[in-house]
């Protein structure tokens, strides 16, 4: 599979390709092979597209970019690499290439669970990720969150605070870490937890983006946890993947009265598991301790 992986890569760089378009040109030839372009590009492809590819693929430009990330410690895994993990794959489109930097063996623990919330967290969320973590931690439960404001920085500090480890799965490129404030958390992260991302180190993030990394952060953890979040936002995007994906779903229960408590609250009518304290999350999950 060395050939898929290099040239996978490679066209993952391509501008404007999704991840549909890599799907149809592995059903032409799952092997990748791009020794005669013409005949393997599929003619579905828009005729801009299928430009973009060729340059892509007869530039250096991959490569150079590839020496860059090589220098600054960045992973690149693709599908068929073994270190993809494993949980990952089930998903619905799981991502074909991500980009980490940090400790790759925390892609392989079979103990994940994400944490999620609002960007406006309340006292509440610290005090309840502060309550669970430390138990979480002893049990080596490894602790993954989108690396943005509110609950999911409370997430990845307090896990380093209690001795964890925690993966940040972000929107847009490695080098283009957002918010601006947690490049600090997400530089402590890169050199002795995990970030990780499934665009080209060097892409901006995009609004449309985060919600698409959601589906990441569901997809490689056991459950997913969330603390404080409004009816629409984010963390119940992360809920439903997590649904579908047959993960599951944790939910604090919060003051009926505060509108952050509108979306764990409704998940527990649903059918998601209320969670006071951590044995309410390892009990569930004995089978894996």
């Amino acid at each position: 599979m060395e050939i898929a992986n290099e040239s996978l890569i490679k066209l993952h760089h391509c501008r404007g390709i999704s991840w549909k378009m890599i799907d149809s040109l592995l059903k032409v030839d799952p092997t990748l092979q791009l020794d005669n372009i013409p005949s393997f590009i599929s003619t579905s492809l828009s005729p801009t597209m299928q430009r973009e590819i060729v340059e892509t693929i007869r530039s250096n430009h991959v490569e150079e970019q590839l020496n860059q990330y090589r220098y600054n410690h960045i992973h690149v895994i693709t599908f068929f690499d073994p270190l993809y993990p494993p949980f990952l794959k089930e998903i619905y489109q799981p991502p074909w290439v991500l980009y980490a930097k940090g400790d790759l063996s925390l892609l392989q623990s079979k103990k994940k669970l994400a944490i999620v919330g609002s960007r406006m967290a309340t006292l509440y969320s610290t005090k309840v990720i502060q309550k669970l973590m430390k138990e979480l931690v002893a049990e080596e439960i490894v602790i993954v969150s989108g690396l943005a404001h509110g609950v999911d920085s409370i997430a990845h500090k307090l896990a380093i605070e209690n001795g964890g480890k925690t993966i940040g799965v972000i929107a847009g490129g490695i080098f283009h870490i957002y918010p601006k404030e947690n490049r600090e958390l997400a530089g402590e992260m890169m050199k002795h937890h995990l970030v990780l991302s499934e665009y080209p180190p060097l892409t901006k993030p995009q609004k449309w983006q985060f919600p698409m990394r959601n589906r990441i952060i569901s997809g490689l953890s056991n459950g997913t946890l969330i603390v404080e979040a409004k009816k629409k936002s984010g963390s119940l995007i992360t809920a439903n993947f997590a649904v579908n994906e047959g993960r599951d779903v944790f939910a604090v229960p919060g003051n009926i009265f505060s509108s952050f408590s509108d979306g764990p609250n409704e998940l527990i009518q649903q059918g998601a598991k209320p969670v006071l304290e951590a044995k309410d999350i390892l009990e569930e999950w004995k089978h894996l301790m």
